[in-house]
């Protein structure tokens, strides 16, 4: 099996390129769904995330408010201090464990797996050494601006002002490259028919041969020959 880290700056497409992944038979997870199961009521890291943040982070129903938190963490412009180093101490260890067991659990039923986590923040939580291979996702952001508008239904100010303010607490683009093995250029996909971009079928070619080359170096590993004597 190869264990395998997906991870970019914020808008860069990395679900996009998840998906494309999981398509052509690899095993993808998300850390951001498992931070959601992990942060559930009842469940300890609910429990820690309530106890320094607050019950005023909770819905009426006992859910923890997703942007609640997230203002809390990265601060806002009335409120500018950041906490996001107390959230990362609660989440990153928990969410580390899962998916560290989730992928021994596709090993053992899938010897020959790929299996992917897609992560925004695998540099900054220190949890590379998880992985045999990182792939980044790469974009200009320009273009990670205009799909956090339209995925959030903002204007360009406000999604500007957002991803700068999150971006903040990751790594930059160019030193996360520079610890990459793999790199995909996801400028184009979402942009079809732009002259200043690629289109998502030139995503799409770079994402099957990544996956050829992963397949074949999880085929290698599991190999008789590459096992210890």
């Amino acid at each position: 099996m190869l264990k395998v880290g997906l991870t970019g700056a914020i808008g860069s497409g990395k679900s996009t390129v998840g998906k494309m992944l999981a398509a052509l038979g690899a095993h993808v997870t998300d850390a951001d769904g498992i931070a959601r199961d992990l942060m559930l009521p009842g469940k300890p890291v609910y429990e820690e995330v309530v106890r320094w943040f607050g019950r005023e982070i909770l819905q009426a129903d006992g859910t923890i408010h997703r942007k609640k938190l997230a203002d809390a963490a990265f601060g806002t412009a009335e409120h500018p201090g950041t906490r996001l180093q107390e959230l990362n101490n609660i989440v990153h260890p928990a969410v580390g464990r899962y998916q560290q067991q989730w992928m021994e659990d596709i090993g053992r039923s899938d010897p020959l797996a790929v299996a992917i986590v897609e992560a925004a923040l695998i540099f900054e939580a220190n949890l590379q050494g998880q992985f045999d291979r990182i792939v980044v996702v790469t974009c200009p952001f320009e273009t990670r601006v205009r799909r956090w508008m339209s995925r959030n239904h903002i204007d360009e100010e406000t999604a500007r002002r957002e991803l700068e303010r999150r971006m903040a607490a990751q790594w930059p683009e160019e030193k996360k490259v520079e610890g990459a093995d793999y790199v995909i250029d996801n400028s184009g996909s979402g942009n079809s028919g732009s002259d200043n971009f690629g289109s998502e079928e030139e995503t799409e070619t770079q994402v099957r041969a990544l996956f050829v080359r992963l397949k074949r170096e999880a085929e290698n590993q599991s190999s008789p020959s590459s096992l210890p004597n």
